[in-house]
């Protein structure tokens, strides 16, 4: 198909615009994701490690007792350590959170991402969790409670200033759109 301009010369038309390519779901646009506390990679590294320790100290104590193929065994817990000091940290990067006018949005994972938006309006109440370890690394949750059990969301690694601030945040603006029900 081609055009004709006022001289009576013909050009080509033009191309039909480009059809953008489609949004990706987890990074809505001109949202902007605030990122969890780098102490959440410590204490999910602490507690691996804990996890490990025990198949770790028995794969050596077999192959001490009894020798031989044995001493493949200590392979399969260190091999899984330097997995989740790769892993760990990557997971931890790829969480975040981000407050927006009627609802908090809620982003994680790497291979299988989700993204839990969860409006104000429907949240019962808010809880703030630390744990030993979580109190160590200067960490909180915060964990968000619907009126549907199965929407229930939860942001773990918040800095404990931010998780309190959160929630009494989170609280007001759920009251609010509560009251205008």
């Amino acid at each position: 198909m081609s055009e004709t301009d006022d001289a009576g010369a013909e050009h080509p038309a033009a191309p039909p615009p480009r059809e953008e390519q489609a949004a990706d779901p987890f990074a809505p646009p001109g949202v902007e994701f605030r990122p969890v506390s780098t102490g959440l990679i410590t204490a999910r590294l602490v507690t691996a490690g804990l996890w490990v320790v025990v198949p770790l100290v028995a794969s050596i104590v077999l192959a001490v007792l009894l020798g031989g193929w044995f001493w493949l065994l200590p392979v399969v817990p260190v091999v899984l350590v330097v997995w989740l000091l790769w892993l760990i940290p990557r997971q931890v990067r790829a969480m975040g959170y981000a407050e927006q006018g009627d609802d908090l949005l809620i982003r994680k994972g790497i291979l299988f991402r989700s993204l839990v938006v969860v409006p104000y309006g429907r949240m019962q109440f808010v809880d703030v969790n630390a744990g030993p370890l979580a109190r160590r690394c200067g960490i909180a949750q915060v964990q968000l409670h619907t009126a549907s059990a199965q929407s229930d969301a939860a942001i773990d690694g918040l800095p404990a200033d931010e998780a309190n601030r959160l929630r009494d945040r989170l609280t007001a603006r759920g009251e609010a759109r509560l009251a205008g029900l």
